[in-house]
């Protein structure tokens, strides 16, 4: 057992840094703590290996050790084996494919951050906020996220069920999916009323930026050089490769930066500075944002809006700004680790708190449902602590939601995991037809009943009539 405790030290220490990841100096003292720490590891793995009553291989309890050591970090740190691993590495060359959905862990359940655009978890129906209870007949309750991902993935064409509970619902629901690979459309456009240009973006991916440079170009041509303005549609838009991201934000600015990048230590702070680009040489601009906004969306509208390039409008975005490693490991697995977070280009906080939008604009049917917010990375456990978000009221220890149960008008009564009824929730969930979604992530985007585009334009064609007055 010394030996594996000494081989663990060494796979720790062996672990490639980065440009974000610094190992800090350790005192003599600091040393000996984790030599005191790793022997009460040591103490209790062996009298797991003596004891249990059910055998258990070494090789099992150790990836439970890491996977708990990650989980008590933040929800974003995850352990991966290797077959996991090795799984993900393969999917597309062994034809696999998954449902299309950016999903986060919220005390051990699956919530579903957004939908990708045409993916087929948006074909289907499923919406943010949605809580995945199980796939097929089996609970998610406790799985890593890890786990989930592998689970959802299969070969393409496939059929995958889910069991949900959604916001609104009295009982959970049940959906069927079509396993697909993902070709995700990032940037999509049309004109509104002839001079108003609608640019969707749904993600970011190599392609991105060139996408975008076509867009503009497009949108130009497409009324007559006359283009008045463009609405920048960032809702349900989980984010990407944060590279991709910043090449996509620098594409709406001429000068300032696009974002603060934070490390472990307190000097290790990178600026990012825009170049001059500007696809859409300073028309204004109005972005759509909302709970499904997310991680690099939520950065390229923190650029935009603190360098008053363009008025955000929606509500509030759901406040994840991690940048996240895979660190590979000597086993053949990985480990998913936080090692920075970035700030707006003003130094404002995103992660556990979000963006607030300049002008709240609600869609009527949140509206409906008494203005319930959505999940938020606040909401998760672990969630990297903000300064800049007061501290809540701690909650009445009487009341279910200080119990572990769960109140508003999507609660779902005795389904919880803590009364053992989950099985019988599932088995009770009715299925549902299938929706067939638009090209984009939810049906109420983009569309002629898009309450919130309607305000934008509104406001767009306002900004278009006082920049004339201005420069006049």
């Amino acid at each position: 057992m010394r030996k594996l405790v000494m081989a663990l030290l060494m796979t720790v220490s062996i672990v490639p840094s980065t440009a974000f990841a610094q190992q800090q100096p350790t005192s003599q003292g600091g040393k000996d703590a984790v030599y005191d720490e790793l022997n009460l590891f040591d103490e209790a793995f062996e009298r797991i290996r003596q004891d249990s009553v059910d055998p258990v291989s070494d090789s099992k309890l150790v990836g439970a050790a890491i996977t708990g050591m990650l989980t008590g970090l933040d929800p974003h740190a995850a352990y991966i084996d290797p077959a996991a691993l090795k799984a993900i590495n393969g999917t597309s060359a062994s034809g696999e494919a998954g449902i299309g959905a950016a999903l986060t862990l919220v005390k051990g359940e699956v919530k579903v951050i957004s939908p990708r655009d045409g993916s087929p978890a948006a074909e289907a129906g499923v919406k943010p906020g949605d809580l995945i209870l199980a796939i097929g007949k089996e609970p998610t309750f406790e799985l890593t996220l890890a786990e989930v991902e592998q689970k959802l993935h299969g070969p393409a064409g496939s059929i995958v069920k889910l069991t949900l509970e959604r916001t609104g619902e009295k009982a959970p629901l049940k959906l069927t999916l079509k396993r697909a690979a993902d070709h995700l459309q990032t940037v999509s456009t049309h004109v509104i009323d002839g001079d108003i240009g609608y640019l969707r973006l749904a993600g970011f991916d190599p392609g991105t930026p060139a996408a975008l440079a076509a867009a503009a170009q497009d949108l130009r041509q497409q009324t007559g050089g006359k283009l008045a303005g463009v609405v920048l549609d960032l809702r349900n838009n989980p984010g990407g490769d944060f590279q991709d991201a910043v090449a996509a934000t620098n594409d709406f600015l001429d000068k300032g930066e696009v974002a603060v990048v934070k490390g472990r230590n307190a000097d290790n702070i990178k600026h990012i500075a825009a170049t001059p680009t500007d696809l859409v040489k300073g028309l204004p601009i109005v972005v759509l944002v909302n709970g499904g906004t997310a991680d690099e969306a939520e950065l390229m509208a923190a650029a935009l809006q603190d360098n008053h390039r363009a008025l955000l409008v929606g509500t509030k975005t759901f406040g994840e700004s991690a940048i996240e490693t895979l660190i590979p490991l000597a086993s053949g697995g990985a480990i998913r680790l936080t090692t920075a977070h970035f700030a707006s280009p003003e130094g404002r906080e995103i992660d556990g708190k979000g963006l607030d939008p300049d002008l709240v604009v609600s869609p009527l049917k949140l509206e409906k449902l008494a203005r319930e917010e959505g999940l938020h990375e606040a909401d998760l456990p672990g969630a990297l602590k903000n300064p800049d978000q007061p501290t809540a009221p701690t909650a009445n220890p009487t009341t279910p939601s200080a119990q572990g149960g769960k109140t508003g008008p999507g609660s779902v009564s005795g389904m919880g995991p803590a009364n053992g009824s989950l099985d019988a929730a599932i088995k009770r969930a009715p299925s549902v037809a299938n929706k067939t979604a638009p090209s984009v992530a939810n049906e109420d985007i983009g569309g002629a009943n898009d309450e919130q585009l309607t305000q934008a334009v509104d406001i767009l064609r306002g900004l278009a009539v006082f920049n004339r007055h201005a420069s006049g």
